[in-house]
């Protein structure tokens, strides 16, 4: 059996930087025909100098691979002419909270103080996208965020709203109260709970954030996925960190899913008959919401056993030493 992807898009990738970025860009893009870079470096992207740079370096290693990096920028208050230069070299601006995730100790912590950048994106038609968590008790972190995502929503009725890798069962409810309201669902939300993660010994290369959930969770996730929900897009969050950084105390949050996620999606998805479903999910809702136009490239994937190497470089990717049933097996 094989199927061929058009322009897959993953809508929420975490490159890095300097010898990270020139080992995992290429991963992504021999599968993928764009993706939405996130701004969370060392230094966080928040002007359009350091946007360009940022998109030069990542195209600097993935020539000729037919590949386009969708900018963003790091969410602060900017003022309109900022946005309005800015506008045509970015898809959209991400939004943190403070100290929330990776790199975010400078992201927001007075949302009463966003509102004019705001009205100024919805005015520009920029998109928001957010990491919607609190700083409370972590299982209930996205639920408590909800409120804030139905003023934002209500508050800006033409603002796209991006819910970053939504990971409840109530996140799913939360998007169809709003028509501005769309999402971003991860691979590993799809397969794994908290019990993955520490139910057992516990598995450093599955701690991520959002921290997986509960099997009623995951499973209104996969509900509204293979039913087709348009408001839903993929967004891998895959996020590479060092060996060092993940086998240790303070470990470091973050799965890196960019060289297995087509493979493993396209198992998920007709071991649960629904293959039809995973272009729209991997491509073309994205290109709706986003309006985007993604560079032709047509991935063929075959039911073809194959073995996931222990190792990328410094970094272990999802389902390490694994062999999962189908292969991306060539870019045509």
């Amino acid at each position: 059996m094989e199927i061929i992807l058009q322009s897959p898009l993953d809508m929420h990738l975490h490159l890095r930087e300097a010898e990270m970025l020139k080992l995992v860009a290429p991963l992504s893009a021999d599968h993928f025909a764009g993706a939405v870079i996130m701004p969370n470096l060392i230094n966080p992207i928040t002007d359009l100098e350091a946007v360009k740079n940022y998109r030069k370096d990542i195209l600097a290693y993935c020539p000729a691979r037919n590949f386009i990096p969708y900018m963003t920028l790091f969410f602060k208050n900017y003022s309109f002419e900022e946005l309005k230069y800015a506008k045509e070299d970015i898809v959209g601006i991400k939004l943190y909270p403070a100290g929330i995730t990776t790199q975010s100790e400078s992201g927001v912590s007075d949302f009463e103080k966003i509102s004019e950048t705001l009205g100024y994106m919805q005015e520009l038609n920029i998109p928001l996208l957010v990491h919607g968590e609190t700083n409370g008790f972590v299982m209930d972190r996205e639920y408590e965020f909800l409120e804030k995502y139905r003023w934002i929503a209500s508050s800006f009725p033409k603002l796209t709203v991006i819910m970053e890798h939504i990971t409840t069962a109530a996140s799913i409810k939360l998007l169809e109260e709003f028509d501005n309201l769309f999402a971003t669902v991860t691979l590993h939300h799809l397969l794994i709970t908290l019990d993955d993660v520490a139910g057992g010994l516990l598995q450093p290369d599955l701690f991520c954030k959002p921290i997986a959930k509960t099997p009623i969770d995951k499973e209104a996730l996969q509900k509204a996925i293979f039913a087709g929900n348009s408001k839903i897009m993929f967004g891998s969050d895959s996020a590479p960190h060092p060996r060092h950084k993940k086998e240790c105390c303070g470990c470091a949050a973050g799965i890196f899913s960019a060289p297995v996620a087509l493979a493993m999606l396209a198992e998920l998805f007709e071991k649960n008959l629904c293959l039809d479903k995973l272009q729209n999910f991997i491509s073309g809702f994205a290109q709706r919401i986003y309006k985007i136009s993604p560079v032709p490239k047509n991935v063929l994937l075959k039911k073809q056993p194959w073995q996931v190497p222990e190792n990328f470089g410094d970094v272990k990717p999802f389902h390490a030493g694994e062999t999962l049933e189908w292969q991306a097996s060539q870019v045509l």
